[in-house]
């Protein structure tokens, strides 16, 4: 039985206590830590204790601690109270000093259950429509999978001005007009604006301003002046900069972005999904995987789907034909075949990192045929996109075979399961080829592999 307790307790202690640890967040799969001295770290025994999957240093005094889906959340909790505990002070819950790409994922990383369950109703609400069942619910269903996407902007924020260091209710109340219907009476640069105009880039764009102007107004006034206009001048500095430039401004961005995929994928479709498919393991190993989803979201609003995520979940499928490959080759290494068959039901549901910690990095070269099969898988998507048929996903976070449900496209759902299902069997088959082929030293035979392994197991 898991002790969220005992791992949290461990991994502070190995981080070098407490003290040591100035910032707790995470994300789906890690935990996000920032110390205070980097050197206090045991890098080797975190990585060793039972229940972690990998440790990622990013640089500096930023640490990432892989403990996977449904463990991640009870941990982070454990080691925020725990901190709180033994310094007596609230409890350490923003990064400090993080990189610009990290902190815009933070943002979003909270939002992303939300996103997966209105994604899964909003697809099961698509079948009742087409099939035409239940028409007596199906209006009930579209406005619960609908109303979040709707006020999106407002949570991003929120979120936005809380990770940034300002009043999350300001930045939600800045970002909220963005969606406000009445902005169709205000002109910018010529043309009425649009409800929803910019997107999610706007908001946070709202929402970042909002937080410069409340931290500068903070700075200047008194106490007994600050808590009326501080707030006043927040609202109304940021929300005109919003009206009559920034919802302009991110219009345009978010429109370049859809259109931008677009064009990529129907002129080089699989070109791009070879690209995109083959590089996401190592973006995934260094945790910048997360920066992506602005964008991902973007195209969401945009277009009622991601095209780039089906692309970018090939990648899974070629990590787990690697496993597979490396399962049959090293029949003898008993300790890494346990690994395998523990980390494959995660990795099929396109949870990467058990896999890549366990098995291929530790390796080596299957990490690199895991991402030929990745980009195998990636140009097989791709080149449909190029004939006219997009795959798409109507919410971010699963990936692997948990995303069928949320699976669409321009030619329907069930074409999009096809081809999506097509490219995972086509990654699997290509990292497991590759795996086999080039995974391993020419000429090595089983007792070579079995020294080989043993001798990266007691490094």
């Amino acid at each position: 039985m898991r002790n969220d307790s005992v791992l949290a307790s461990s991994i502070l202690s190995l981080t070098g206590g407490p003290a040591n640890v100035t910032a707790v967040t995470h994300c789906l799969t890690r935990l996000r830590l920032t110390v205070a001295d980097p050197e206090a770290v045991d890098g080797e025994a975190l990585g060793a204790l039972p229940g972690v999957l990998g440790v990622i240093g990013m640089g500096g005094t930023a640490l990432q601690v892989v403990l996977g889906p449904g463990v991640v959340e009870g941990v982070t909790a454990e080691v925020e109270k725990q901190a709180r505990a033994t310094t007596s002070a609230p409890g350490p819950t923003k990064p400090t000093g993080p990189a610009a790409l990290r902190r815009v994922a933070n943002v979003f990383v909270p939002l992303i259950p939300a996103l997966i369950g209105c994604g899964v109703l909003a697809g099961f609400n698509g079948l009742l429509v087409n099939a035409g069942w239940l028409p007596g619910l199906t209006p009930a269903l579209a406005a619960i999978a609908s109303g979040f996407m709707a006020l999106i902007a407002v949570f991003v924020g929120y979120q936005a001005a809380k990770e940034f260091g300002g009043t999350p209710i300001l930045g939600g109340a800045v970002a909220a007009v963005v969606v406000y219907p009445g902005v169709e009476k205000v002109t910018a640069f010529g043309v009425h604006l649009s409800p929803g105009q910019g997107g999610v880039l706007g908001a946070l764009a709202a929402a970042l301003l909002a937080t410069r102007v409340e931290k500068w107004c903070r700075g200047r006034l008194p106490g007994a002046l600050d808590v009326l206009v501080t707030p006043t001048v927040t609202v109304l500095v940021a929300g005109l900069a919003t009206l009559y430039g920034l919802m302009y401004a991110a219009g345009v961005v978010a429109t370049a972005i859809g259109t931008g995929a677009n064009w990529l994928l129907t002129t080089t479709g699989a070109f791009a999904g070879l690209l995109l498919g083959g590089l996401f393991l190592p973006l995934v190993m260094l945790g910048l995987h997360q920066a992506l989803i602005p964008i991902h979201t973007t195209l969401i609003e945009q277009q009622g789907y991601t095209v780039l995520l089906p692309l970018l979940a090939m990648a899974g499928a070629g990590q787990v034909g690697g496993a597979l490959a490396v399962y049959v080759r090293l029949r003898h290494d008993t300790a890494l075949r346990t690994t395998i068959r523990s980390a494959l039901p995660a990795g099929l549901l396109g949870v990467g990192e058990p896999l890549i910690y366990g098995v291929s990095l530790p390796l080596g070269r299957p990490f690199a045929t895991a991402c030929v099969g990745g980009a195998a898988g990636g140009a097989f998507v791709g080149f449909f996109a190029m004939l006219g048929t997009k795959v798409g996903a109507t919410a971010i976070g699963p990936s692997g075979w948990a995303l069928f449900p949320l699976l669409t496209g321009n030619r329907g759902p069930a074409v999009a399961a096809a081809i999506y299902g097509g490219g995972l069997l086509t990654g699997y088959a290509v990292g497991f080829t590759a795996t086999w082929a080039f995974g391993f030293r020419r000429g090595a035979g089983v007792e070579t592999e079995r020294v080989t392994t043993r001798a990266r197991e007691t490094a």
